[in-house]
Formats: structure tokens, sequence, C-alpha cells
């Protein structure tokens, strides 16, 4: 079982925002928990309930792309369920609310009636026999997995025959924020469920020791973008392509910059799929990255959030007070285009500038 962060990428901005994008890999079982964490906060004169979301993917501060089981081949999934299999890490015992304070460890009886041949092994289990919860956890597992074959044999789409071995799948998010306070503040507490405690300290990890790379406004962060990637061959000026050497295998052509409006499209392309590799694990070409971004972001309805991801440094510019009869307080140059993160140009905000200034 893996909980998991990676880093990915680290940059901070002239005014000082550090802008972090990591890849978490976790249990999906804690992915999307519903709203059922509240805090209640008073007042003299008011009371207020404000819900807060319990799961990963309810932050509004976070930009996040989750690797999807509707996308990943069934065999593929079986192979990383038995290689890694999802559980929990804390075997509560049932009490009253939301937390379980001690542990469990109350052998479970096999609930089966009958006498079934276990799917994988020869042990075969009978009906009265005792397991542990990490046992009964696998026994559960194996099951789901003879099931989803069987769905899968007989030609189901992996959309509904994965449905099946979520429980004990993980999910691989990409996260990309620049206020993380909110975030540590609910989930790094011995209240929030442990898997999701794990999962803050992990990410927090991820980053201890991190120097970020500095970047000015114009400059890109990109995820899943390395050095090779920013460098492409190009065909030479047709003057010159007549004194290029004969001999190699790359005549007429010279190794020039790839411009930067192709490094966003890949990276966004690469954000979608949360790694550089595809769903099948094989290296993708750029031209497969474009056409993927394409598919995403140059067609209808727009998908765009593996786009929130990619931002560049907004200028903040100082206020004049005596140079107007109204004073001029400090100001970013185009809040509008911050999405949620503060101080950054998110390309999604451009992006859908442009798409609603086409139809307009």
């Amino acid at each position: 079982m893996t909980i998991s962060a990676t880093k990915i990428l680290h940059s901070i901005s002239p005014a000082g925002i550090e802008l972090k994008t990591v890849l978490a890999r976790y249990p999906r079982f804690i992915h999307a928990e519903e709203l059922t964490h509240r805090v209640l906060t008073s007042t003299p004169d008011l009371m207020e309930i404000l819900t807060i979301p319990d799961g990963v993917m309810y932050d509004r501060n976070l930009s996040r792309n989750a690797s999807s089981s509707r996308a990943i081949p069934v065999k593929r999934l079986i192979d990383d369920i038995l290689n890694d299999t999802a559980m929990p890490i804390h075997w509560g015992k049932n009490q009253k609310g939301m937390q379980a304070d001690q542990e469990n460890d109350a052998p479970i009886t096999h609930p089966f009636a009958d006498y079934i041949p276990h799917p994988f092994a020869n042990d075969n289990v009978r009906k009265g026999s005792l397991l542990s919860p990490q046992q009964m956890w696998l026994e559960a597992r194996d099951y789901a997995i003879a099931f989803a074959r069987a769905y899968d044999d007989a030609g189901y789409h992996k959309q509904v025959v994965n449905r099946l071995l979520e429980p004990f799948a993980h999910i691989n998010v990409l996260i990309t924020a620049t206020e993380w306070d909110n975030f540590f503040e609910l989930r790094d507490h011995k209240d929030a469920q442990p898997e999701i405690e794990a999962l803050a300290k992990a990410i927090k990890g991820a980053f201890e020791g991190s120097v970020p790379t500095q970047l000015k406004p114009g400059e890109w962060h990109l995820p899943f973008i390395t050095e090779s990637d920013r460098h492409c061959i190009q065909p030479l000026p047709y003057e010159a392509r007549h004194m290029a050497t004969m001999n190699s295998q790359y005549v007429g052509t010279f190794m020039g910059e790839r411009s930067i409006e192709e490094l966003i499209k890949i990276s966004v392309a690469r954000c979608a799929r949360t790694s550089y590799l595809t769903h099948d694990g094989k290296k993708p070409s750029v031209y497969a990255d474009l056409d993927l971004y394409d598919r995403l972001v140059g067609s209808r309805p727009l998908h765009a959030s593996p786009a929130e991801h990619q931002a560049t440094p907004d200028v903040f510019v100082k206020g004049d007070v005596w140079s107007d009869i109204r004073p001029r307080h400090d100001h970013w140059k185009q809040p509008e285009l911050h999405g949620n993160l503060r101080g950054w140009v998110q390309n999604r905000k451009m992006l859908e500038r442009s798409v609603f200034a086409e139809v307009a």
C-alpha cells in the first residue's frame, strides 16, 4: 500500500509567491470523501456552521488532475492492484462519531456459506475460518479481481469493469497550488482520516529543503517539461540547406528552441495524463501530446482542468497616491487571470478568455 508524494516543479515569482506542483499517489477510497467535516465558529452575535469537505479533491485552492480508472486498461489496473494493494493503514474499532480512536485486531469470520475455491490459491477457505483484517481485505480483493476478469472476458468496457476494482486501487493525482495552508491545517490533523493525514505529511515532506526556481513574468511554470523538450530539430532556411554538410543525418536542419506556446500545450497534455507516459506506460511522441491537447482544449466543450497547472508570474504594480486625485493602491496587473493561483496568471484563465472572445 502506497501513500506518497513526488515533487514535480517548484517555482517562485518576483513577488515571492511560491507555486508548487506535486504528484501524489494514494488509495482511491480517500479521493472524494463526502462533505462531512464541519467546523463550528461562534461570536456573541453570530454562530456559523462552515462545511469543510474532507476529501483531497474538494479544496478549491488546489488545481488537480487525477488518473481515471475509465482510461486504464483492465489488465494493467489488475496488475497494479496485485503489486500494490490499497488498504486502510488504521483498522479502527467501531464507535460513535467520524473518528475511530482505537484500532481493532479482532479476527473476522469468513462470510461464505459453502466451500468456495479461492480464485488465486490452492489453500481454500471454509465458512467459519477466522482471518485478520488484512487477510480478509485481500480475500475481498481477489474475488473482486475474479469478477472483473469475468466481465472483461465477456467484452465489457473498462469504465464498467474497473469500478469493481476501485476499493483496492491507488490513484495518481497531480496537484498545483500557491495556497497550501488550509489544506495542511485540515488534513495534517489527528481528526482527519488517517490515510489523508499521511498524505498531507507526505506532500509536506516532498518540498522540505526544496529551492524554487525563480521565474519572471513571461517565464512559465510547466510541469512535466524536461530540458530536452525545450529543443527540437527545425529546417534550415532555404539558402542554408544547400550549404549543409551532406554526410550529416540532419542535413538541412538545426537544433532550435521549441516555442513557449508549444511547450504549454505539451505540458497540458501530460498533466491530463498525470505523467510523462501514456496510460499504457509508453513514452508518447510530441505529436501525440499535441494531438491530445487539441482533443482536450481545441474542441468543444472545453476540457480545461489540465490547463490549470501552467502559469506565469503576474506583474505587481505599486500604487502612487500622489499621481491623481484618487489614490492608486498596489495591485496586480491581471487579477482576473489568476484563477485559484495567487499572483500568477493561469493558463486556463487565458484559454477561457480567448474562448469567450470567439463566442462574442
